[in-house]
């Protein structure tokens, strides 16, 4: 599902991802730890196009990756493909959270907008937002906004999605809900899309609890480097 080679990154002097060699198969569930500093997010943000590396190649979900800027078309094709959930939420603040979870279907999949709601109303309620449809992002809590983001990603139809410290920006007692909605999604309760393979989990994070119950492969990266991980 995921191979890198050779991939390396800087941001002027300082070298940031330097040659870093991994494979992940289709239905792992890869925990990446590491100090801060360390490149952790920014191999997520390579991973999903974002960020433009210098060297090396990547090839995920089956479209492959070079140096450089990409076209917007082809991060688009990519966006189709892996999915996202970021530390600070990034829902649109304007969007109801239906509408937030809708708009990746109707525009990428061209659902139809009653069948997008449908089952965007479904996922809501398995993460116990039901009621919340028609709440704005600035109505909710941080827990609650970091489960719509993880749904949202899910209504993609990505068979790969990317986490990066989905629980670092709450408060203690709201990251049990997040927590749990993650064991449920890598467990596979919690789906959407008609993904016709297993989904791929990549979760940056500090939380070794949480990544030693949830991973299948445990990654350490120290100075841009792969130190422990599959190679």
């Amino acid at each position: 599902m995921i191979r890198i080679r050779g991939l390396r990154k800087t941001f002027g002097q300082r070298v940031v991802l330097d040659g870093i060699d991994a494979e992940i198969r289709p239905g792992a569930i890869v925990a990446i730890h590491g100090p801060s500093g360390s490149g952790k997010s920014t191999l997520l943000r390579c991973l999903n196009g974002l960020e433009a590396f210098d060297a090396g190649s990547i090839e995920i979900a089956g479209q492959l990756l070079s140096p450089g800027e990409r076209p917007r078309s082809e991060l688009a094709r990519l966006s189709g493909r892996v999915g996202m959930v970021f530390q600070e939420f990034h829902l649109f603040p304007h969007l109801s959270v239906l509408e937030n979870l809708t708009l990746a279907p109707r525009l990428v999949r061209k659902d139809p907008r009653l069948l997008a709601e449908r089952d965007a109303r479904e996922l809501l309620a398995l993460v116990g937002l039901g009621d919340r449809a028609a709440s704005r992002p600035a109505e909710l809590s941080g827990g609650q906004k970091q489960r719509v983001a993880i749904l949202r990603v899910l209504t993609q139809g990505a068979s790969v999605l990317l986490f990066d410290e989905p629980t670092s920006a709450l408060d203690p007692e709201l990251r049990e809900e997040v927590r749990e909605v993650l064991r449920r999604v890598a467990r596979g309760e919690i789906a959407a899309g008609n993904v016709s393979t297993p989904r791929t989990l990549v979760l940056v994070t500090h939380e070794t609890e949480l990544a030693r119950e949830l991973a299948t492969e445990t990654w350490l990266v120290k100075d841009g480097r792969l130190v422990v991980g599959s190679t």
